[in-house]
This record gives structure tokens, C-alpha cells and sequence, in this order.
């Protein structure tokens, strides 16, 4: 059997009838940027999270590096302020608090909940520390309601890097270990993730649970400034047509790409739902000793982006793996403070997060997967002595 990490075209042909139908009217109409269709996918995409304001933008980093940004103008930043940030995430996260001169202050996470520590959240604040940025990594919700006091009570931004977790509802607690609720996501009226902070940023890369066919992006909030701000910054920094009331950049979703996404969010809560069923199967069926499993949480609170397990012995599951025709992935070899362009943060001792960055392998998951691959999937890795 062959069951690549994931195909792409299976995923596009889901909705492929549709998704050329919109793209042909995008075509048709003559207006490629700033056009109805893009209104259309914000003012769906806002509904959805549950926020007042959408703004499309070229990929998930210019998301978060304008959102920072537009801050920055707004006065609630100032070069040199310190943004407190998951130590286990993508490097695009740090990317932009760099990119805006900002300080990033790298926290480790819970081993079992891969969440944030907050009782070294706690110790870390200083006058200097502003901002917080949650990273709901790998589709997991890692809001809660001590983030939210935390932040009230050191009168710091909250900003989401939701980039991975589109869809996603706030449970307030964790399932008890070995059950997985069946929460409906359309019949939910929980909140979801992008709508929690005071922005959130969202990827639309192409193998994200809400992917375009090429690179997207946006924010989310209910503030009007914030969004008029970086609404501006993205397009040039224009207050309107050739007057720049910033030194702004181009950062815009496109039409064409607003309308296929458009067409897939119709279609993300029933695909979350087959991705948690999948979810549900790994969690009871995986049987080995050398393989850790995250904690497992409520099923609405997580949507399952990247499945994600833990052994000592990674490339060797890893290449066993692939002889036996399962394509895996490493999220994220490397993290973000020992990469070679952060040499200044080269000395900071992180046991958790780097523990994980060498021991984590990410299995197939996504809604073209059929139950005999699943099962394929498991009976491999509990045959595996590793």
C-alpha cells in the first residue's frame, strides 16, 4: 500500500468541480485584486470564526509581521518590547517579532499537553514584556481561561498564530484520558480559535486544513482600528489611492485564491470531523511501548492539522516507515532558537521543546484517507519493535 503524507490532488479533486467554477467566474469578471470575491471570503471567513473583521493577505507570515506592525503604529509596540512566544512552533512565528525589532522570549511547554507553561509564563514577565503570542500547533487549542487571566492581569496583547488550527473550538478542559467526545462542530456555539486574542493570524498554505492552491493569509479581530491600520499596511500603506499614510508593503489575497477558499470553507467542519474520526482510531488502536502519544484532548479541541508522535528512535520509524509505503513528516527538526540565523539565542536551554524537535514524526492524516489506510497505518507502527 501507498499512503503519501499527503496528496494534494486527491485533497483539490474533493471539490474540484466547484473550486474551477469559481475560479472561471473570478476570471471572467476582470478583477484579479480587491474584488468582490475577496470581500465575499472575508466577510464568510469572519462569520465563521466569529469576529467582526477579516482582512485577506498574502501568507500566514505577512500575517503575522503586519499584525505586529499595525501595533507598532497604534502605539501598543515599541521596538525593543518584549513578545513571549511558545518555544515549540514554526520559525514564521518568531519571524515576525524579529522582523519588527521586537524581543522574543522563547517559553518551553508541558511535555504531555505540549501547551504552555504558565507557571514559567509567570516567571518571565517583565516591564518590558507587552505581548503574548499562542500558537495553536498542530490544530490543538492552547487557549485557556489562565492564558486569559494572565494576560488581563499583565495587561499584555493576546495575538493567535492560528495557522494551523482553522475550525477549531475552545473546550474548557481536556477529555479524560482513552474517550474523545463526538462535539459536532456546525451544531457548536463555542468559540473558536481566531476569535479568542485581540488578532489572530491565519496561513492558507496550500496543505493547511483551509489551504488555497498557492500561498494566503489573514487576521481576524473585532477591533475597527486595527483592522483599518493593517488593512493599510498591507496595500502599500495607502489611506486611499496613492496617499501612504505608512510606509506599508504589498500583501494581498487574491481573488482567485479568495474564491477557492471561499468554496472549502463550505466543506471544513465535515472535513475536521473525518480528520478527528481518524484521530479517534490512531488514539485507540496504537499499541507500542516506544511510541508517545500528545495528551489527548476534547475532540472539538483539536482539528487535527498534523498528527504528531514521539519515539527516541524517530529515523529509524521513520525509514521503516517509508520502506513499508507510509510517508511521514518532522514538524520541526530544528527549533526556532537553535536555527543558524539565531545565533544570539543559541544558549538558551529548552529541554522540552528540543527533546521533542528530535523525537517527533508526524503521520498521515487528512480527509482522502479510507479506514483501510488508517488501519494499514496502525497495524505498521505496532509491528515496529523499535
Amino acid at each position: 500500500m501507498n499512503i503519501p503524507y499527503l496528496d494534494l490532488k486527491k485533497v483539490t479533486a474533493l471539490h474540484a468541480e466547484k473550486i474551477q467554477q469559481a475560479m472561471a467566474e473570478v476570471v471572467g469578471s476582470g478583477w484579479y485584486l480587491q474584488g468582490q470575491a475577496l470581500q465575499q471570503f472575508e466577510q464568510h471567513y469572519a462569520q465563521y470564526i466569529g469576529t467582526k473583521y477579516c482582512v485577506g493577505l498574502a501568507n500566514g507570515l505577512d500575517a503575522l509581521t503586519l499584525t505586529l506592525r499595525a501595533y507598532m503604529e497604534m502605539g501598543r509596540l515599541n521596538e525593543g518590547d518584549e513578545v513571549l512566544v511558545p518555544a515549540n512552533t514554526f520559525i514564521a512565528t518568531v519571524l515576525s517579532i524579529t522582523e519588527n525589532r521586537l524581543t522574543p522570549v522563547f517559553i518551553d511547554v508541558d511535555e504531555e499537553t505540549l501547551d504552555l507553561n504558565l507557571h514559567v509564563l509567570e516567571q518571565t514577565v517583565t516591564a518590558k514584556t507587552k505581548a503574548l503570542m499562542l500558537v495553536h500547533l498542530y490544530g490543538r487549542c492552547t487557549y485557556n481561561g489562565s492564558i486569559q487571566d494572565f494576560c488581563k492581569a499583565n495587561d499584555l496583547l493576546l495575538i493567535e498564530d492560528n495557522a494551523q488550527a482553522h475550525g477549531c473550538l475552545y473546550l474548557s478542559s481536556y477529555a479524560p484520558h482513552g474517550h474523545l467526545s463526538t462535539v459536532t462542530c456546525q451544531q457548536s456555539t463555542l468559540p473558536r480559535t481566531g476569535s479568542l486574542g485581540d488578532a489572530a493570524c491565519h496561513s492558507f498554505y496550500p496543505g493547511k486544513n483551509l489551504g488555497a492552491l498557492g500561498d494566503g493569509g489573514a487576521v481576524t479581530t473585532n477591533d475597527e482600528d486595527f483592522a483599518q491600520i493593517l488593512r493599510s499596511l498591507a496595500n502599500y500603506g495607502f489611506s486611499e489611492k496613492y496617499v501612504a499614510s505608512y510606509k506599508g508593503r504589498n500583501s494581498r489575497l487574491d481573488d482567485i485564491q479568495a474564491a477557492v477558499l471561499d468554496v472549502k470553507l463550505k466543506h471544513l467542519d465535515a472535513e475536521n470531523q473525518r480528520r478527528q474520526a481518524i484521530a479517534r482510531t490512531y488514539y485507540k488502536y496504537i499499541k507500542n511501548n516506544a511510541i508517545r502519544l500528545p495528551q489527548l484532548m476534547d475532540n472539538g479541541n483539536n482539528v487535527y492539522h498534523i498528527f504528531p508522535i514521539f519515539t527516541s528512535q524517530r529515523d529509524r520509524l521513520k525509514q521503516y516507515l517509508l520502506e513499508r509505503g507510509i510517508g511521514t513528516l518532522i514538524h520541526y527538526p530544528i527549533p526556532p532558537h537553535l536555527q543558524s540565523c539565531y545565533p544570539e539565542y543559541h544558549h538558551l536551554s529548552l529541554p522540552v521543546t528540543e527533546r521533542l524537535a528530535r523525537e517527533e514524526l508526524s503521520l498521515p492524516l487528512n480527509p482522502t484517507m479510507t479506514d483501510e489506510e488508517v488501519m494499514y497505518v496502525i497495524k505498521t507502527l505496532n509491528s515496529q519493535q523499535i
